[in-house]
Parts: structure tokens; C-alpha cells; sequence
């Protein structure tokens, strides 16, 4: 009898060291809780010679999600149906960057735009990418959509974040840029740990007009019930809207965690039980004519992370269209593609427009 309540008691204080743990920690994540204001200026920096946009000239725009510079070829992700929460080491990261770098910096891209870049995250050993893709560009502007002192999941945890969406220019001047809140699905306190999507909008001046062209860098909700991409998309409808009202010209892209139209019957989801994204179609557009997607099905954008990436098993390899833009009535579209780089530095292709300012 003595034993039995012996052990009693040792599980019992076992368990009370748990609860307190557990609530000092969800004490501490609220306390330091990412709660950025719905509208904030975010600095624009100068590393260059700038120029403004004349009337008329195409432009070159690339969009990318570089996965953190963590999610290449030998990647898999937990939430995906993987493992794993980070690459396997810091020369990887290293590696996987060198590729996203000298890939953005080949093409000659006038304006360029990512997501999920990561400014000093445990995940990819606290590197400030930024300064790995940034050179060569003359203006940039970011904002943070990911910041938390410590993420518990899985095991081992994803650790300290802090990530968020990089919008970079050859020589045209940004005028100014702003982070703008989207709404959030998650409450606490899932919400504590967890990301705070946002726009990064980027104004740049046209030369002898007094209009801007207004750059959006989206990367819209993931791991949500549906209802988050919705009401983040309408929310994106009806500030692209605003500004082309206006007068201005707009071109809004990123990662839409939503398949692009055609998409789902080029590349059917043989995948229901893990990660699905949601669906766009033309209801998601700003009212009135001429508003348009840009987007390229010939070659995925997203591949699934449920392992590492293997072309040739079929079965069990899937993927998605989720990124593209959308372009206002006065933005014309020359060409839209997927750069096909196999998977191989990020889960996501890079797409490249080129568009003229009507």
C-alpha cells in the first residue's frame, strides 16, 4: 500500500510539473504575441540607383515562394503528411539559397517578389536571407508574416521564426510600402504560435503621371478549415479593387494556397487525405471587365511535401498550380511562365510574367 501511494504521489507531481510548464509556456507565447496594427508603413530600402516606370515599357515580374530556403528536393514537411520541420543542416540551407539566388539573378527580373523568407528562424540556423537575395537589387521592402519567439510543434519544435515576404526591384524606385493585416482563422491558442498573414503592398511612381503602380506580395492562408483563404481573398478583391478605382495599375501576386482555374483537372488531387488546397475561380475577381489571372497549368507551381521529391514515383507524388497573380484592367499581359526547376532549392516553381503598363 505504501508503494502504491508512493508512486501516486511521484505521478501526481509529475503531472503538476507538466500543467505549470504547459501554462508558463502558452503564458509566455501570449505575452510575446506577434500582434501587428491592420496598417503599418514598413521601411523601404536603397541599395542603388532607382528609376521610375515609364508608361509603356514591359516590365518582368517573378513570384516565389522559396520555402524558407529550407524545403528543396530532399525535403519533406510534417504538416504535409512528411516528418520533418527543417533542412538537415546549415549547408543545405546555404545551398538551397546559392540555387534561388543566381536563379532570380539570371533572369533579369525588373521586379521580383517572395515569400516565406526568413530574417532569424532556428529552422534555417539563423541566416538573414535577405542578404542572400538581395543582390544586384536596388530597392526592397518586407514585412513580417511569421514571428514567434519559440513554436512548440512537432517534435523535436519548429523553435524561434521569424519569416516574412521580401518585394525586391531591379532600378525602380519604391516609392513606399505598406503591411496590411489579413484576417486570422485561428484563436488562441492556436493563434499564438502561428502565422499573421498580411499583404506587403509596394507604390511605385510612374514617370510623368500621378499614378502608381501598386505591387501586392501575397501569401494567403495554408493549413486552415477554408474559411481563412476565403476571407483573406475577398479582403485582397477588395483593396486591388480600391486602388484601381484609383486610377492606379495593379498587380497582385504570390502563393494563393488555392489551385488556380484548370487546375485541379490538369493535376486531379490523388491525395484527399493529406494537405488540399482550396479553389479560385472568377468570383474572386474585382467586379468589372478586364480584371484577369495570370497563371501557366503547363508546369506545376507546388509540389506536395509528404516526402522527399521523386519524379518517378507517380503514386505518391502530387502536385498543384497555387501561384500566379492577378492583373488590373490597365495592365497588359505579354507572357506568363512557370520556370520549371524540378523541385530542386524550394517546394515551389518560381512564375514569371512580363507585362506593359496600358
Amino acid at each position: 500500500m505504501k508503494v502504491v501511494k508512493k508512486i501516486l504521489k511521484i505521478l501526481l507531481i509529475v503531472i503538476l510539473v507538466l500543467v505549470v510548464a504547459v501554462g508558463g509556456l502558452l503564458g509566455w507565447l501570449t505575452a510575446t504575441e506577434f500582434r501587428p496594427q491592420p496598417v503599418e508603413e514598413v521601411p523601404v530600402s536603397l541599395a542603388g540607383d532607382v528609376d521610375t516606370i515609364r508608361p509603356g515599357e514591359s516590365l518582368d515580374v517573378l513570384s516565389w515562394n522559396v520555402g524558407y530556403g529550407g524545403l528543396g528536393a530532399e525535403s519533406d514537411f510534417f504538416m504535409d503528411g512528411g516528418k520533418n520541420s527543417r533542412s538537415a543542416d546549415k549547408a543545405t540551407v546555404n545551398r538551397y539559397l546559392e540555387g534561388i539566388n543566381r536563379t532570380i539573378l539570371e533572369g533579369g527580373y525588373d521586379l521580383v517578389i517572395l515569400q516565406e523568407v526568413d530574417s532569424n528562424s532556428g529552422r534555417t540556423y539563423g541566416i538573414d536571407e535577405r542578404n542572400f537575395l538581395d543582390h544586384g537589387m536596388s530597392c526592397e521592402s518586407y514585412a513580417m508574416n511569421y514571428s514567434c519567439p519559440f513554436v512548440p510543434v512537432p517534435v523535436p519544435p519548429i523553435g524561434k521564426v521569424h519569416s516574412g515576404l521580401f518585394t525586391m526591384t531591379d532600378d525602380q524606385v519604391i516609392q513606399r510600402a505598406e503591411r496590411h493585416s489579413l484576417p486570422c482563422p485561428f484563436s488562441w491558442p492556436l493563434r499564438i504560435a502561428n502565422l499573421k498573414r498580411c499583404l506587403l503592398v509596394s507604390y511605385l511612381p510612374i514617370q510623368g503621371s500621378d499614378k502608381q503602380l501598386v505591387l501586392v506580395n501575397l501569401h494567403l492562408e495554408a493549413y486552415d478549415s477554408g474559411e481563412g483563404k476565403i476571407a483573406q481573398t475577398r479582403q485582397l478583391r477588395d483593396f486591388i479593387q480600391s486602388e484601381y478605382e484609383k486610377g492606379n495599375y495593379v498587380i497582385a501576386g504570390g502563393d494563393f494556397n488555392q489551385i488556380f482555374p484548370g487546375g485541379l483537372e490538369t493535376y486531379p488531387n490523388e491525395h484527399p487525405d493529406l494537405w488540399t488546397p482550396g479553389l479560385l475561380d472568377d468570383s474572386y475577381l474585382p467586379e468589372g471587365e478586364g480584371w484577369r489571372w495570370a497563371y501557366d497549368l503547363s508546369t506545376p507551381t507546388c509540389r506536395l511535401l509528404n516526402q522527399p521529391y521523386d519524379p518517378s514515383d507517380t503514386a505518391n507524388t502530387q502536385y498543384y498550380v497555387i501561384d500566379g497573380f492577378i492583373l488590373s484592367p490597365n495592365v497588359g499581359l505579354e507572357l506568363v511562365e512557370t520556370l520549371d526547376l524540378d523541385f530542386a532549392n524550394s517546394d515551389h516553381n518560381p512564375v514569371h510574367i512580363r507585362v506593359t503598363l496600358n
